[in-house]
C-alpha cells in the first residue's frame, strides 16, 4: 500500500505516512525480522486458540524520556498486520515526554493478526526513543546554539534515516548526510574533511580555494586542526581567503595538545583536544586581527554534559557538531506486554493495564 491515512480523531486532523517514508523491507511480512518464538506462537494460536482479543501495551522504564518511533510502529501495523482496520490502537505522538511505566502505545485485536510484530515494535521504539532522548538532552544543553548531527559515522549506514528522523523530532535539524534527513526532507550539509586538506598537500588555504572553485555560491568552513595549530592556521585562512571564509571547525583529537599551548603553563586545566581555553584563545585572536565574523564550529567528543558547561559559561562557539553521544542505543528500552484477554485482566505477575488519558485513538485502513 503506497499511502495510508492515520486519523487522530481527538485532534481532528489527518496525518499522511507512506511506506516510502519508513522504507519497510517486504520480508517483515514473512517474519524475517521477528523473534522466532513469536512466529511459532502465531502458528499455535491460529491452529489451537484463534479469535481471542488481547490488549498489548508498550512502555519503558526511564523518567523523562522522549518517545519516538510511534508513528513508524503504527505504519508497520498498517503495512504488515492482518486486518489492520480491525485493530484498536491508542497512541501518544512522536516527541511526547513520558515517564517510567507510562504506556506510549496500546494495541487491541486478535493476537494472530499482529503479535508477531512485537519484537520489531519494541526495537523501533527503543532505537528511536533512545536517539530522541539523547538529542533532547543535547538540545537543552545547547541553549539555542546551532548544532548539526555527525552521527552518520558512528553506526551502520542503514541506521541513518531512522536516527535522523528521531534527531529531527527532538530538535536538531542539520545533518551530515542526505540519508539522515531523508524522512523529513532535509539535505545534508558540510564543507571539507581532513582528506581534502591532505589532497591539497596539507595546505588548508589551498583546500578552501579548491572547495570554493567547485561551490562558489557557498562560504567555506575550514577544518582547521590538520596541523594541530588552530589559532595560527585560522588567522592565515582569514587573512588569505577574505570573504570566502565563513568559519573554521576545530576537531582536535583528545590525544593531542594544540601548539597554541607550546611553552605555556597548562597546569590549571586539561589542554588536550577541543578544550575551552583553546576556543577562548581562538576567538580572542580572530577578533584582535579584525575577523569577528569568522564563525567557530567545534566537534570531537562533545556530549550533553560538556555542551551544558560550555553554554552556561559562554564559551564562544557558533555551532556544535555532535556524533556518537546522539545515538547511544541503551538510553531507553521498551517492553511490550499482553495485559488483557477478551476484555478481562490477564498478564504475567508484575504487569497490568496502565490507564492513560494521554493516549489518543488511531484508526488504520483496510489493506
Amino acid at each position: 500500500m503506497e499511502e495510508l491515512e492515520i486519523h487522530r480523531k481527538e485532534r481532528g486532523e489527518i496525518e499522511r505516512l507512506t511506506n516510502r517514508t519508513f522504507q519497510f523491507d517486504k520480508r517483515i511480512g514473512e517474519g524475517f525480522y521477528s523473534a522466532n518464538y513469536f512466529l511459532k506462537s502465531r502458528a499455535i494460536v491460529r491452529k489451537t486458540a484463534p479469535g481471542h482479543i488481547v490488549e498489548e501495551q508498550f512502555f519503558q522504564r526511564r523518567e523523562e524520556a522522549m518517545a519516538c518511533g510511534i508513528d513508524e510502529a503504527i505504519a508497520l501495523l498498517q503495512e504488515f498486520a492482518d486486518h489492520p482496520e480491525e485493530l484498536r490502537i491508542l497512541a501518544l505522538d512522536d516527541g511526547d515526554i513520558v515517564g517510567a511505566g507510562e504506556p506510549v502505545l496500546k494495541i487491541e485485536g486478535r493476537y494472530e493478526d499482529f503479535g508477531f510484530l512485537e519484537s520489531m515494535i519494541d526495537g523501533i521504539l527503543a532505537r528511536r526513543s533512545s536517539v530522541a532522548t539523547n538529542v533532547l538532552e543535547v538540545v537543552r544543553a545547547l541553549r539555542g546554539t546551532p548544532c548539526f548531527s555527525m552521527a552518520d559515522r558512528q553506526d551502520d549506514y542503514l541506521t541513518q534515516a531512522g536516527d535522523g528522523y528521531a534527531t529531527y523530532v527532538a530538535g536538531i535539524r542539520k545533518f551530515s548526510t542526505d540519508a539522515q534527513g531523508s524522512w523529513v526532507g532535509v539535505k545534508g550539509m558540510g564543507t571539507m574533511p581532513h582528506a581534502l586538506i591532505e589532497i591539497a598537500g596539507g595546505d588548508v588555504v589551498k583546500a578552501a580555494r579548491m572547495y570554493h572553485e567547485c561551490f562558489p555560491e557557498e562560504k567555506v568552513t575550514c577544518l582547521i586542526d590538520y596541523h594541530n595549530d588552530v589559532v595560527r592556521d585560522s588567522l592565515r585562512a582569514a587573512r588569505e581567503l577574505g570573504d570566502i571564509l565563513g568559519g573554521v571547525r576545530v576537531d582536535t583529537s583528545k590525544s593531542l595538545v594544540d601548539h597554541w599551548f607550546d611553552g605555556k603553563d597548562t597546569s590549571g586545566f586539561d589542554p588536550r583536544g577541543v578544550c575551552k581555553e583553546l576556543i577562548y584563545a581562538l576567538r580572542k585572536e580572530l577578533d584582535k586581527a579584525g575577523f569577528p565574523n569568522v564563525h567557530i564550529t567545534v566537534s570531537s567528543g562533545f556530549t550533553a554534559e560538556k555542551i551544558e558547561e560550555w553554554t552556561r559559561i559562554g564559551v564562544p562557539v557558533d555551532m556544535y557538531g555532535v556524533g556518537s553521544s546522539l545515538i547511544r542505543n541503551d538510553t531507553v528500552g521498551f517492553t511490550g506486554d499482553l495485559v488483557k484477554l477478551d476484555g478481562r485482566p490477564e498478564a504475567k505477575e508484575g504487569r497490568a493495564d496502565v490507564p492513560s488519558d494521554r493516549l489518543r485513538p488511531v484508526r488504520l485502513l483496510p489493506r
